[in-house]
Parts: structure tokens; sequence; C-alpha cells
């Protein structure tokens, strides 16, 4: 590993790791043998071929993982790769909750970086799910009926802002939580802003 690949942010955020230390480095160690670009994206080590994001760094307190970008893609032969959700379509995650399981696990890990650099290479995308394949709650669709303007607002959102707007009220398991959700963002909707806007 030279030098002149490391990048100071990263190495910031190894100095303020409080857990993973160790594992954090040996994960950077693995991902730069593999010819990555080193940089900081998302509050993480993230590593790039030709500034496209292959993979991140990332903890969690049950465990620390390597998160590809477009996971999905891969063939994942040893049956290690987790979706961290089933709404996530593309990123999936190899997790690790020591060291020793990275050290046994470096080959193959490079093997899965080097594929993730060649799903790249090809040009390859993921699917994604169109906004319409989301089951809309009916609070939902009983709203948008309701107010001619937030339907036009609603329509007038990115696929994405609505795909969150449509999880975050269909993960309620009540419906008066649904209608309660919905109205909280009927303001911020009618602005044209998303969920975390």
């Amino acid at each position: 590993m030279t030098n002149s690949k490391l990048n100071r942010k990263v190495d910031g955020f190894l100095k303020k790791a409080k857990s993973w230390k160790e594992e954090f480095e040996k994960l950077r160690e693995i991902v730069l043998d593999c010819e990555l670009t080193e940089d900081f994206k998302w509050m993480h080590p993230c590593y790039t071929f030709e500034e496209k994001n292959i993979v991140l760094i990332h903890g969690f307190k049950e465990y620390c993982a390597l998160l590809f970008h477009k996971g999905a893609l891969l063939k994942d032969p040893h049956g290690i790769l987790i979706q961290q959700t089933e709404n996530v379509q593309a990123g999936r995650q190899i997790r690790f909750k020591n060291l020793q399981e990275i050290v046994e696990m470096e080959s193959i890990l490079k093997a899965y970086i080097h594929e993730a650099i060649e799903v790249e290479k090809a040009g390859l995308e993921v699917t994604y799910k169109k906004t319409e394949e989301y089951a809309m709650p009916d609070e939902l669709k009983s709203k948008l009926d309701e107010m001619p303007d937030l339907k036009i607002a609603f329509e007038a959102l990115t696929p994405g802002r609505q795909r969150a707007y449509i999880y975050y009220f269909s993960t309620a398991k009540q419906s008066k939580t649904r209608v309660s959700r919905i109205e909280k963002y009927i303001p911020q909707i009618l602005e044209g802003k998303g969920l975390n806007d």
C-alpha cells in the first residue's frame, strides 16, 4: 500500500474510529490492494474505479461491512452478500463481526472487488423498480383524490422522492398512523420537497 493512494480524510476517519478500527484498517488494505482510488464520501471511506463508486467501508453497532454499490449484479458464489432492507435495490453488504473473519476471507473479498470492477468496466446497470411498482397505501390514494393540488405536487416529485414517501407511509402498521404521517408531510409535498429535504 503506497502512501500516494491514501486519502487524508480516511486517515482522519480511522483515527477517530471508536469501534472497528482494526477491521477498517484491514478492509482498507484489502481494497487498496485491488488498485482502487480511495475517496471519502457519505462520511465513509469509499473506493472508486475511474470515478465510479465500487465499494464503501462502514460500521454499525453489531458489525462492520463492505458495501458494494452495484452488489445486486455480483454473482455471489459464496452466498455472503446481504441486502440491507427489501427496499435497497442495488447495494449489497458483506458483514464482519471481527478482524479474524476479514483475514480469513481476504482472497474471497478481493475476488468480489475485482468482479465489481469488471461490472463497472462493462457498464452494467442495476434495473430499478419503477415508482408505479410500489404499492401505494390506500390512505395516500384517498388523500391525493381528495386534494387535487397535493396530487399534482406529488406527481411532480422525482421518482426517488415519491418512493421515499410511499415507503415511509406504508411502513406504519396502523391506518391512523399512516394518516397522521401523510398529514404531517402534506406541506412538504406541496413545496416540492422530499421526505428528508
